[in-house]
């Protein structure tokens, strides 16, 4: 993220690296798909818009930290948003690690079954439901300009799951495919072009 950060500098953009609840050095109890570390994207914006008045502000958020730009009450008050390598929806983001490991029985048979354990028990241990959690219903409520990247050789995030979220994000938006890169290894596989 370092590398990223230098990224929004150079083009007048301040830039706060963060790890999110539950991730890295943060603590937390559970991951919430997106949800909670909504909050968490939410206090770093307040936070440099609190400390760097009049700045313009980009937010990039890979996978899960994607995920979390959009899935807020509300739109984050920045000025540009990367989002890279970011699933649609929990289902998909599922679908598409199973397959890693079970090939492609995974969709058919697990997911239906991973789906209703999630419904059943997302609301009592995290309080959310999995409808909650779908990137691509929020991605068109963001009135920023949007920069939406993918690997394709992704196999967590497919090219048409980025392609997805790309049709539902309002104008202007930029889509860009890496050639080669796989998931949220973009800016390491084409630092120059990022």
């Amino acid at each position: 993220m370092v590398a990223r950060a230098h990224v929004l500098s150079k083009h007048g953009f301040g830039a706060l690296l963060i790890d999110l609840q539950a991730h890295g050095e943060s603590p937390g109890r559970r991951i919430t798909f997106g949800k909670l570390e909504a909050l968490d994207a939410a206090a770093a914006v307040r936070f440099v818009r609190d400390r760097a008045l009049g700045a313009r502000i980009g937010a990039i958020g890979t996978s899960l930290g994607g995920a979390a730009l959009v899935l807020g009450a509300e739109p984050l008050p920045v000025d540009a948003l990367v989002l890279d390598s970011v699933y649609p929806n929990t289902a998909a983001a599922v679908t598409n690690r199973l397959r890693l490991g079970l090939g492609p029985l995974a969709g058919p048979v697990f997911t239906p079954v991973l789906t209703f354990l999630f419904q059943k028990l997302m609301p009592p241990l995290l309080d959310l439901q999995l409808d909650d959690l779908r990137p691509v219903d929020e991605v068109g409520k963001q009135q920023v300009p949007i920069l939406i990247a993918s690997g394709p050789e992704d196999n967590r995030t497919p090219l048409s799951d980025a392609q997805d979220l790309f049709a539902h994000a309002r104008e202007p938006k930029q889509f860009w495919a890496a050639n080669g890169a796989g998931h949220v290894d973009l800016e390491q596989y084409d630092p120059e072009q990022y």
